[in-house]
């Protein structure tokens, strides 16, 4: 089809109008191939009138000549439950020189689900009336996937949000560069943004973006808040949400996921530049031990168009917190903050209170890898025996010097040389040459691992990460973990003990070793009032991360006066401690005071 001009005179309007449809399913696209191309050729655009709706729906636009060619247009329909049909309208202003042509338009996906004999199985879920049989992560995310509304009755409105009548149960963060926009219709800026919203494929409906004209810089960022959820099991809980990359300076858009209120949190997911004009589906796995929070953050690009838009967000298997907030970070050297109020007791400042019964213990007994109280709370605010990283949780290590920096928060900290957590699937193209692909512990993509970012920082700089201080182990103590240290400018990892002022080197491993996982071991053996150090010290460039992962502290705990008599296989030491008899003479001071090394013996 092509217009053929037959006068001059002004506001000539040019419609094809197509059949009516009934309605189209969830994955519904039209695609068509165009022709615009002369002097003054003008626009045209293609509009979605809907049954019920006085205002149409401008679906795509084409501005002005380009070029001697056919060009495709691929238009998102998405789900549409009413009555709808399309316009296509060029409009003449007196000038009209050159050709407007369309052909070859083709609808894909556009039917509902066909009905199933049967559906089994926990991963699938029947619709009622038009007995389709949809994937269960489906259900509850604001979509009618099944044609009968099905999927999408009785659930939990406090776990879902289509910003139709406001932000629901999410917020602004507070400390970011400015805000999220709820707006229906096209963004202000052309070429840029959406055209619709996803909830109703129409320009009625409601969703949130990023205005990224004027005040506003590259690399600003806006962060919208989630409500506080449960602890989930492992990967039981979904967060899926539709987002919206449109544009030739488009960013970034990313999720993170935090169990302490002023930390950023940590990465689950990131998209980078334009992704076309459509709306597309993400789902992300959660899982976590304690209560969690998602962070959904977008940064402006280097540009006017750069509008992202987010909508149709919900969670699946998720339990909402009844807690009023997520405990903090204290900058204690700890790493965590104890809560105000204890229970009744009798102890005195020298001595550890129980949290749950306000039983007493010497505070030697707090973080020394023994749980001396009922609730383990004397070994809460510790490091752990086994960090593995999984639970994307750093175990109680912290960092020092990023905590000294926390006034002057995201500028400076995000410029240092400093550990983080990564994993394999989230790198970098250029990051695969000297970062692990894969961590040590599940050995895939996945599985996280703790990396000194070389990205950051100049040559020299060094990051610390240490535990809180540790108050005694025992006399066979030694740390084992595994570490990555591959690329070209390699620095070195350390493993440094620090005891009130005094800091000594226990290990150290300087270059590259290959692009494997390798296991070292460090001996502590009996020590008091002690932190453990990983220090990274950065190469020339950032051609080299050092990573670390599945620390383990074994044997640490410290030796036990027992009631018993020692046994036959067993040693008495002069302070009554039982050791095995074949730690006798060893060089190794097993009953803590050197009576096993006696030259007597």
């Amino acid at each position: 089809m092509f217009i053929l001009k037959t006068s001059n005179s002004i506001s000539q309007i040019a419609r094809l109008r197509s059949p009516k449809f009934r309605q189209a399913g969830s994955n519904c696209t039209l695609s068509f191939w165009y022709y615009n191309y002369g002097e003054s050729v003008g626009a045209a655009e293609l509009q979605l009138l809907v049954d019920g709706q006085k205002q149409p729906t401008v679906l795509w636009r084409t501005y002005y000549s380009e070029g001697n060619q056919w060009l495709k247009a691929v238009i998102q329909l998405g789900r549409l439950p009413h009555p709808f049909q399309f316009s296509l309208d060029k409009i003449s202003l007196g000038v009209y020189e050159g050709v407007s042509a369309i052909d070859d338009i083709r609808f894909e996906n556009c039917a509902l689900p066909p009905p199933a004999l049967s559906c089994e199985g926990p991963n699938h879920f029947w619709c009622r009336d038009t007995k389709a049989c949809i994937d269960s992560l489906l259900v509850c995310d604001l979509v009618d996937d099944c044609g009968d509304g099905s999927d999408e009755d009785s659930c939990d409105p406090d776990l879902q949000c289509d910003f139709e009548n406001g932000l629901c149960n999410w917020e602004q963060d507070v400390e970011d560069d400015f805000d999220w926009i709820r707006i229906r219709g096209p963004t202000p800026t052309v070429n840029t943004g959406p055209l619709k919203d996803h909830t109703t494929g129409t320009a009625r409906g409601h969703y949130l973006y990023l205005e990224s004209s004027e005040p506003r810089q590259f690399r600003d960022k806006a962060v919208l808040l989630s409500p506080l959820f449960n602890p989930s099991g492992y990967g039981t809980c979904a967060f899926r949400f539709h987002y919206h990359m449109f544009g030739k300076e488009v960013y970034k858009l990313s999720v993170f996921q935090r169990t302490v209120s002023n930390a950023k949190g940590w990465l689950l997911w990131y998209k980078f530049g334009n992704q076309e004009n459509r709306w597309i589906r993400q789902t992300l796995f959660l899982s976590s031990s304690k209560p969690f929070q998602i962070l959904v953050k977008g940064i402006v690009g280097d540009g006017f168009t750069g509008d992202i838009g987010l909508d149709d967000v919900s969670f699946l298997g998720c339990t909402l917190y009844n807690g009023k907030n997520l405990p903090t970070i204290s900058t204690t050297t700890s790493g965590t903050s104890v809560p105000a109020t204890l229970p009744r007791n009798n102890c005195t400042e020298k001595e550890f209170v129980c949290r749950a019964s306000g039983h007493c213990i010497q505070m030697i007994q707090k973080c020394d890898f023994r749980a001396d109280c009922s609730d383990k709370s004397d070994e809460s605010a510790c490091v752990r025996e086994v960090c593995d990283f999984e639970d994307r949780d750093l175990c109680g290590w912290y960092q020092p010097a990023l905590e000294q920096m926390a006034g002057n928060y995201s500028m400076l900290i995000a410029k240092t040389f400093k550990w983080q957590l990564g994993r394999g699937a989230n790198l970098y193209p250029e990051e695969k040459q000297h970062c692990p692909l894969t961590d040590h512990t599940t050995c895939t993509e996945e599985g996280w691992y703790l990396f000194a970012d070389s990205s950051n920082g100049e040559f020299g700089d060094t990051a610390d990460i240490a535990t809180p201080v540790i108050s005694l182990t025992g006399p066979r103590c030694k740390i084992i973990f595994w570490n990555h240290m591959n690329g070209s400018t390699i620095g070195s990892l350390e493993v440094l003990y620090k005891s009130s002022n005094k800091t000594s080197k226990l290990w150290s491993q300087t270059g590259s070793q290959g692009p494997q996982w390798n296991r070292a071991e460090v001996f502590l053996g009996i020590r008091s009032n002690f932190q453990v150090i990983f220090r990274a010290k950065r190469g020339v460039s950032y051609m080299g991360d050092v990573a670390v992962d599945d620390i383990t502290f074994e044997d640490c705990s410290p030796l036990l006066i027992s009631d018993k008599p020692c046994t036959s296989e067993e040693f008495m030491c002069a302070n009554k401690y039982c050791i095995p008899k074949n730690n006798l003479c060893d060089f190794v001071n097993d009953c803590e005071d050197n009576s096993d090394e006696s030259p007597s013996i």
